[in-house]
C-alpha cells in the first residue's frame, strides 16, 4: 500500500477536482441509501463549486487524497474550539478496502492534534456501512441526529466521536 498525499484545496481547479470526485462517488455510494433524487439535491446544495468555495470561506479545509499521481478521494474538516469536525471523507470505489480510509483518519488525527484537540466528531448516515469502519477506528455513537436539509429531504445520521 502506498503512502497517500493530502493536497490542500486552494484553487478553482482543485475545487473542480473535488466536485468531479463527488459527482462520481456520491451517486454510486448513496443512491441505495437515500435515492438518486436526494443525492442529486445534496450534490448541488453541498458539493457544487459555489458550495465548496463557501464552505472553505467559512473555515472548512478540503484536501484531495492522492495515491501517486491518481486522485482517489477527498476529505474536509472544520476546526471547532474543542474538536475537529470531519465533515467529509470519500474514496473512489476502487480505492476502498485497501487501508486508505485508515491512512486518511491518521491525517485527520494529526490535523486535530496540530490545533491542540484530542477529539474528532462526524455525522454519518445510520445505514452507511462506514459506521462499522468508524467503530473499528475508535469512534463511538453519541446520538442520533436528523437534519432537515430542505427540498423535502432530511439527513438521518449518527453523531460519532473519537477521543484520543
Amino acid at each position: 500500500m502506498d503512502k497517500l498525499s493530502f493536497v490542500p484545496v486552494t484553487t478553482h481547479s482543485a475545487i473542480d477536482s473535488v466536485k468531479t470526485l463527488a459527482e462520481k462517488i456520491w451517486p454510486e455510494y448513496y443512491q441505495p441509501l437515500i435515492g438518486i433524487s436526494q443525492v442529486e439535491y445534496m450534490l448541488e446544495k453541498i458539493q457544487s463549486r459555489q458550495a465548496i468555495q463557501s464552505q472553505i470561506n467559512q473555515g472548512s479545509r478540503y484536501y484531495l487524497i492522492q495515491e501517486r499521481d491518481w486522485l482517489i478521494g477527498y476529505l474536509a474538516v472544520l476546526p471547532k474550539p474543542s474538536e475537529l469536525f470531519l465533515s467529509k471523507l470519500y474514496l473512489t470505489a476502487e480505492s476502498r478496502g485497501k487501508g486508505y480510509g485508515r491512512q486518511a483518519m491518521e491525517f485527520v488525527k494529526e490535523t486535530a492534534l496540530a490545533q491542540n484537540s484530542n477529539q474528532i466528531t462526524l455525522t454519518v448516515h445510520k445505514q452507511n456501512p462506514s459506521v462499522q469502519a468508524y467503530h473499528k477506528m475508535g469512534f463511538q455513537i453519541v446520538e442520533p441526529v436528523i437534519t432537515n436539509i430542505g427540498g423535502g429531504f432530511v439527513m438521518d445520521d449518527f453523531k460519532m466521536k473519537m477521543i484520543f
